[in-house]
C-alpha cells in the first residue's frame, strides 16, 4: 500500500491546547514492574543486611561501627533509580499530547464483495456450511487488503447494500459476521440483480480499477446472471466468483429442524451450479475457483489476478497523526539516572589531626 500524506493549510491541525495526556504504545507500560524489581530488591537487601549486622553488633553500638553509613543517601539512590526506571517505561508507552490533520491517499482498487446468503447457502456439504465458509473466505480477504476500497452486498431474490466501498476494514468484517438468510425480504438467488447493484457502486470512468467479487452456489433462478456479466464485461469490470458447494450438493435446512422439499414432497438437493458461474466469470474476463477444490480461494485469486488490476489513487480522508512526547521522560529519566550515579550512599566524614 502506498500512502501520500498532502501538507497544506490544514495539514499541521494542533489540538494539544489541553493538559491531557493519552498513550500510543499502553501495553509497554508493563515495563514500571521493573521500577518495583528495583525497590523490592532493595528493601529485601537493606533487611537482610540490617539482620547481618545486628547479629555482629548490638543496636547501642551500631553508629560506633558504622559512623558513615546513611540510610537516607542510600534510599534517596534507591528512589532515583526506581524513578528513571518509571519514566523509562513512559517514555517507551509514548504520552501523546496534540496531533495533527493531514490528507491522506492511498492506491488501491475498488472491489464490490456480493455474498449469496439464501437459504441454499445453509447446506452442509462444505464445512460448517456454505455461507459460514464464505463469510471465513471474505474476512480473510480483507485481512489481504492494503489501500483497496470495499463495498459489501448480500442478497438472495432480492439485494441489501450493507456497507458502500470503504476502507473500513474492521467494520466490515464485523457487517460480515451478522449476514444470515434471516434478513431476506425474498427467497431464490437472483445473481443478475446482485451485479446490476454491484456495478451501480461504481464511478463508471473506468473498469480498470474495478472488480466483483461474487461467492455464492450458483442456483441462478431468475437467469440473468450472464446478461449482467456482459454488462460489466462492456465497462472493463472483471467478475471474481467463487462457487461454494459441492457437485454432489445437500439438502437444504428449512429452519425448522428439517428439509425444504418440493412440490411432490421430496427432500430438495441443492448442488454447485459451477458451469454457469464459470461463464459469468470467463464473459467478464475474471476467473472461477470452486471452494470445494481449494483451500483459499477468494485470497488465492486476489494475490494471483486482483493485485495485478490498475490500481488509482483514492482519497481516504484525513489521518490523525499523533505528537508523541516521550523526550520528555525520558530527559527526566537521564537526570535521574545522573543524580543517582553521583550521589553516594556513605557521609562525608572529617579527618582530626592528632
Amino acid at each position: 500500500m502506498a500512502v501520500r500524506l498532502h501538507p497544506g493549510p490544514e495539514a499541521a491541525v494542533n489540538t494539544g491546547s489541553g493538559i491531557g495526556f493519552s498513550l500510543l504504545r499502553p501495553d509497554e507500560l508493563l515495563w514500571l514492574f521493573g521500577g518495583l524489581a528495583i525497590l523490592g530488591s532493595w528493601l529485601w537487601a537493606s533487611a537482610q543486611r540490617s539482620r547481618d549486622l545486628a547479629a555482629l553488633v548490638a543496636p547501642r553500638h551500631r553508629q560506633r561501627f558504622t559512623p558513615t553509613a546513611s540510610r537516607r543517601l542510600a534510599g534517596l539512590r534507591v528512589a532515583l533509580a526506581c524513578a528513571g526506571a518509571s519514566l523509562c517505561a513512559l517514555a517507551l508507552a509514548g504520552p501523546v499530547r496534540g496531533f495533527s490533520l493531514r490528507d491522506v491517499e492511498r492506491r488501491g482498487l475498488d472491489l464490490v464483495v456480493c455474498l449469496d446468503t439464501s437459504r441454499s447457502m445453509l447446506v452442509e456439504d462444505l464445512r460448517p456450511n456454505r455461507l459460514e465458509r464464505a463469510k471465513r473466505e471474505i474476512v480473510g480477504l480483507l485481512d489481504k487488503l492494503g489501500g483497496d476500497r470495499v463495498a459489501l452486498l448480500a442478497f438472495a431474490g432480492d439485494v441489501r447494500a450493507v456497507a458502500p466501498l470503504t476502507h473500513d476494514r474492521h467494520t466490515l468484517a464485523g457487517f460480515v459476521s451478522t449476514l444470515s438468510p434471516e434478513d431476506n425480504h425474498l427467497g431464490g438467488t437472483n445473481i443478475g440483480a446482485a451485479l446490476e447493484s454491484a456495478l451501480e457502486l461504481f464511478d463508471g470512468r473506468t473498469g480498470a480499477h474495478e472488480a466483483i467479487v461474487l461467492l455464492t452456489d450458483g442456483e441462478d433462478l431468475e437467469g440473468k446472471g450472464l446478461v449482467a456479466a456482459e454488462k460489466a464485461s462492456e465497462a472493463g469490470i472483471r467478475i471474481y466468483v467463487v462457487g461454494m458447494g459441492t457437485e454432489e450438493g445437500g439438502k437444504i435446512i428449512d429452519g425448522r429442524g428439517g428439509f425444504i422439499k418440493d412440490e411432490a414432497g421430496v427432500e430438495v438437493i441443492s448442488a454447485l451450479d459451477g458451469s454457469t458461474l464459470r461463464g459469468i466469470a470467463q464473459v467478464s474476463g475474471g476467473e472461477y475457483l470452486s471452494a470445494a477444490r481449494s483451500a483459499l480461494p477468494l485470497e488465492e485469486m486476489y494475490a494471483k489476478r486482483m493485485t495485478h488490476l490498475e490500481a488509482r489513487e483514492l482519497w481516504a480522508g484525513r489521518e490523525r497523526i499523533p505528537h508523541d512526547r516521550y523526550q520528555w521522560p525520558l530527559v527526566l529519566a537521564l537526570a535521574c539516572m545522573v543524580l543517582e550515579a553521583s550521589l553516594r550512599e556513605r557521609k562525608r566524614t572529617v579527618e582530626q589531626g592528632s
